[in-house]
C-alpha cells in the first residue's frame, strides 16, 4: 500500500478526535482470558465514561476486590473509511474503576446513554495514563 502513509498523532489531536464521544472498545483480562467489548462512551473531565449493567460480566471482571482498586485496561476508538482505505485510531491506556456514589453526579453529567435496553446504572471511568493515535491517509 505505497499510496498511503501512517502518521503518529499527538495527544492533543488524539483527544480532539474522540472528544465528541461515540463507540469504543474496552480491552481487558477477563475471568476467561482476554476480552474486547464495544461500549458507547463520552469523554468527560479528562476521562472516558461509559455505563454497563450491575452484576454483568464486565462489572464482575473489572472488580479487583480491593476498595478503591483500579483495573488496567485499554480503550480504542477509531473511524475507518474502508472504501477510501483511510482513517484514524486512538488508544487510551489506564486504570478503570467503578464510579462511586460520591462521583455519580459528575458521571451523569457526561451524558452517556447506553444503546442496549435494560438497566445500565453502573458507571465506569477510565483515566488515561497513556494516549496514542495514528492516522492512515493518502500519500
Amino acid at each position: 500500500m505505497t499510496d498511503r502513509t501512517i502518521t503518529e498523532l499527538d495527544e492533543a489531536e488524539s483527544l480532539q478526535l474522540i472528544a465528541h464521544g461515540g463507540i469504543g472498545r474496552i480491552a481487558y483480562e477477563s475471568r476467561f482470558g482476554p476480552a474486547v467489548l464495544p461500549v458507547n462512551y463520552q469523554w468527560h473531565d479528562g476521562a472516558i465514561v461509559f455505563r454497563t449493567a450491575r452484576h454483568g460480566a464486565l462489572d464482575e471482571d473489572l472488580q479487583t476486590g480491593i476498595a478503591g482498586g483500579e483495573y488496567k485496561v485499554a480503550f480504542e476508538i477509531d473511524e475507518i473509511d474502508t472504501p477510501g482505505r483511510q482513517g484514524w485510531s486512538v488508544l487510551i491506556q489506564g486504570p478503570a474503576h467503578h464510579v462511586s456514589e460520591a462521583e455519580r453526579d459528575a458521571a451523569i453529567e457526561a451524558g452517556v446513554e447506553p444503546w442496549p435496553a435494560g438497566d445500565r446504572e453502573l458507571f465506569v471511568r477510565i483515566i488515561p495514563t497513556h494516549i496514542t493515535g495514528r492516522r492512515i491517509s493518502p500519500a
